[in-house]
């Protein structure tokens, strides 16, 4: 069994590589927090602000996608952090949308396991200024 499929078998709860999300997405609201207080009263589909980040789950990332785009074009700015997979549906979805690749050098390591993904991954963005993300690479 290949290293993705062990990875797809376990649960989609790994937190964001802290560089990033405490880092270069500070104060961005989050709606797939790792530990949410009550799952049963979070809708992190629901409402978003102008500056949102998303680590969705891997095993189902459409969802999350379509409410992406949703919000930029309501004028709303905001960052994917995917698996860098060009292969599926909801990636053509954001190409036609617009959005800006930023493809991760390396594989992330995930702070729950400390071990690095079985993939590459990718930050995409959606809405806002080329200001608010002047590289053309997360390294």
């Amino acid at each position: 069994m290949s290293s993705e499929s062990l990875y797809r078998k376990r649960d989609d709860d790994y937190g964001s590589p802290k560089w990033l999300w405490d880092e270069l997405l500070a104060g961005w609201f989050d709606p797939c927090p790792l530990n949410p207080t009550s799952l049963r009263e979070f809708d992190g589909l629901g409402k978003w602000p102008n500056r949102t980040k998303v680590n969705p789950p891997y095993s189902n990332p459409e969802p999350w996608v379509d409410k992406a785009i949703q919000a930029s074009r309501e004028g709303k700015t905001v960052a994917l952090l995917l698996k860098h997979d060009s292969s599926t549906r909801w990636w053509a979805k954001l190409h036609e949308a617009g959005a800006h690749f930023l493809p991760i050098m390396g594989r992330l390591k995930f702070p729950k396991s400390g071990k690095p993904a079985p993939f590459p991954s990718i930050l995409v963005v959606l809405g806002g200024s080329s200001q608010e993300f002047p590289v053309t690479e997360v390294v």
